[in-house]
């Protein structure tokens, strides 16, 4: 039995706000982009690894780490603006006009860095056992959402916590899950009808732990994985 064709698309666009040249930037003695590459590498089921990028450093960073660069992408996919159903699809179209077709289509974060290609293969299991559309990886949340709240301008806490919340022990209280970022599993099919990795019908969790779930959106996101990778790698 042919397996599905499953294609590894890596989003990687050189204006960064926050943390200016992050995906070129060294974590752990590598540029931050080559540890999702290498993750899509190592899995058993990924078909093709792309990166999708408008920067041509980061193309050549890729290529070196073992990715394809089939394309740059156009200057109206590479601004703040531009969402990753968008880049997707159009990686999707690039390669179909090329004569590549694909079963699955699987969107990897380069901010994501600590994601193990294992990984990346339960996410394929998982939506086989499930006849899924969708799995998309979530991670316990580190706080829960029922002990937050937004502040009126005076920052009054009067009506902060529900009372039914308010003195209740953490372990008491329900579990709550957050999408991490790490892994984005989708049926091309589905995803090219509904343009959303989150379709109606169909979409599972794939739970990963805390430490694989580390995302970088700033600094100290930054910090902590460059430790959790340095604990990782041998001396």
């Amino acid at each position: 039995m042919t397996r599905p064709r499953l294609l590894a698309l890596i989003p990687a666009r050189g204006g960064s706000k926050r943390l200016p040249g992050k995906n070129k930037r060294r974590l752990a003695g590598r540029p931050l982009i080559e540890w999702t590459i290498a993750a899509a590498l190592g899995s058993e089921r990924v078909t093709r690894t792309v990166v999708s990028t408008d920067d041509p450093e980061i193309a050549e960073v890729a290529r070196r780490a073992g990715a394809d660069t089939p394309f740059l992408r156009p200057a109206e996919l590479a601004t703040d603006l531009a969402d990753s159903v968008s880049v997707a699809r159009h990686a999707l179209e690039f390669l179909r006009s090329a004569g590549e077709t694909y079963n699955t289509l699987a969107l990897l974060q380069p901010t994501s860095p600590l994601r193990a290609a294992a990984q990346i293969d339960a996410a394929v299991e998982l939506l086989e056992r499930k006849q899924a559309s969708a799995i998309v990886s979530v991670c316990r949340a580190e706080h829960t959402p029922l002990g937050m709240n937004t502040l009126p301008a005076d920052r009054s806490m009067d009506h902060f916590l529900s009372p039914r919340v308010a003195h209740k022990r953490s372990q008491d209280l329900p579990v709550y899950y957050r999408v991490n970022g790490a892994i984005y599993l989708i049926e091309v099919p589905v995803f090219l009808s509904e343009a959303t990795f989150f379709p109606k019908r169909g979409s599972y969790a794939l739970i990963m732990d805390r430490e694989s779930s580390v995302e970088i959106d700033e600094e100290i996101d930054w910090v902590v994985a460059e430790s959790l990778m340095a604990a990782r790698l041998p001396a």
